[in-house]
């Protein structure tokens, strides 16, 4: 399980750095729901890390400078790596949701969430990049791994 996570984070890592450097060639085209949309991508990745790891979270929708929105996709890679490799992914953690509801799941559903929220705002930003004329990534895991 540990190598498909690892995988799965490879694979988001590099399409979340693809689309920061796609929006970033192409940013006199970039409204500001695509920016706001990657930042959420990413701010809820870290929030995800944060709370397995017990560490300040990001705002959910907080616009960070686009410069360092490369550093925060791999900060965000790293920490997750980290997490995969170095806890048990059964561990249940409980945590409070952005409006202070109380959950609890294994860290193996928070991480598995992680990738998969990142893999459906991708897309979301790609119909966003089709309504102002851009071409849309392919993003998909097949392609990926092709």
């Amino acid at each position: 399980m540990t190598e498909k996570l690892i995988d799965l984070f490879e694979y988001t890592h590099h399409y979340n750095r693809e689309i920061i450097n796609f929006i970033s060639e192409n940013i006199s085209k970039i409204d500001d729901k695509t920016i706001a949309l990657i930042n959420h991508t990413l701010n809820a990745q870290q929030i995800w890390n944060s709370r397995i790891l017990g560490s300040e979270p990001f705002e959910v929708w907080q616009i960070n400078p686009f410069e360092n929105l490369i550093e925060i996709n791999h900060q965000n890679f790293i920490k997750s790596l980290d997490i995969v490799q170095n806890f048990d992914l059964d561990t249940r953690i409980g945590y409070r949701n952005s409006r202070g509801t109380k959950f609890e799941n294994s860290i193996f559903e928070m991480l598995f969430h992680a990738i998969n929220h990142s893999t459906y705002h991708r897309g979301q930003i790609n119909s966003l990049l089709k309504q102002n004329d851009l071409q849309p990534l392919l993003t998909d895991y097949i392609f990926y791994k092709r």
